[in-house]
C-alpha cells in the first residue's frame, strides 16, 4: 500500500494511518498577532465551556483576530474604568505628595474592581 495518495476529485492528499488513509488537512496561514492577557484568559474560558464557538473559529480561521479584538476590547474599557474610578474617588496628585500608602490602597482597589467589571462585561460571557 502506499504511504500517501491523492484524489484527483477532492483535492486532498490521502496519508496512511496503520490500515486507514486519513485526510492531510492543514488550515491555512493566520496572520501573528500578540495575544494580551485578557484574549489569553477568554481563550482558556472559551475552550473550557464554548468548545462548539471555540472549534467553529479556530476551523474558519477567525480565531486569532476574534482574541486580538477582545484583547483589545478589554485593555480600553480598563484603563477608561480605572481612569473613571480614580477621578471619582478624588484619587489626584494631591494625595500622591500627601500620602502615597494610601494612593497606592486606592489605586490597588480601583484596579482590581475594573479588573472584575472587565472579567465579568467581556471575558466570561
Amino acid at each position: 500500500m502506499e504511504k500517501r495518495i491523492y484524489d484527483k476529485k477532492t483535492g486532498i492528499h490521502y496519508e496512511l494511518q496503520g490500515d486507514y488513509y486519513l485526510p492531510c488537512l492543514e488550515l491555512p496561514e493566520q496572520p501573528k498577532v500578540e495575544i494580551g492577557i485578557w484574549g489569553k484568559r477568554h481563550l482558556r474560558y472559551i475552550k473550557q465551556y464554548h468548545k462548539i464557538r471555540y472549534a467553529t473559529l479556530l476551523t474558519s480561521c477567525k480565531l486569532t483576530a476574534y482574541l486580538a479584538d477582545i484583547d483589545q476590547q478589554a485593555e480600553e474599557l480598563f484603563f477608561r474604568l480605572v481612569k473613571q474610578l480614580a477621578e471619582k474617588e478624588g484619587v489626584t496628585e494631591q494625595l500622591k505628595a500627601e500620602n502615597q500608602m494610601l494612593l497606592v490602597k486606592r489605586m490597588n482597589n480601583i484596579r482590581y474592581r475594573a479588573e472584575e467589571i472587565v472579567n465579568t462585561e467581556l471575558i466570561y460571557t
